[in-house]
């Protein structure tokens, strides 16, 4: 049950992989090109690349929550709207 996932804390929508193969293709394209850059570049400048691309994981991240916390709140919202026949503005 949902509810019993989310409360012993086995849901984790986060960490959700995708099986799409055009998300694979993109993350094999990304890991070939990050090899290459590591055997390009100097290993301070490809600590910088490594950096970033944490940066960016991390604002992917918030961003992925920020939208989770939408859709659940637009479902909701939606559920009390149909059950109760009114409309709530946010």
């Amino acid at each position: 049950m949902i509810l019993e996932e989310i409360y012993y804390g086995e849901w984790r929508p986060s960490e959700i992989k995708s099986t799409d193969p055009a998300s694979q293709k993109v993350n094999q394209k990304i890991s070939h090109l990050m090899e290459m850059l590591k055997n390009k570049l100097p290993a301070v400048d490809f600590e910088q690349i490594e950096v970033l691309f944490d940066l960016l994981s991390e604002s992917t991240s918030l961003h992925s929550a920020a939208a989770f916390i939408h859709g659940y709140r637009t479902g909701a919202l939606t559920m009390i709207e149909v059950f109760s026949g009114e409309i709530y503005r946010w």
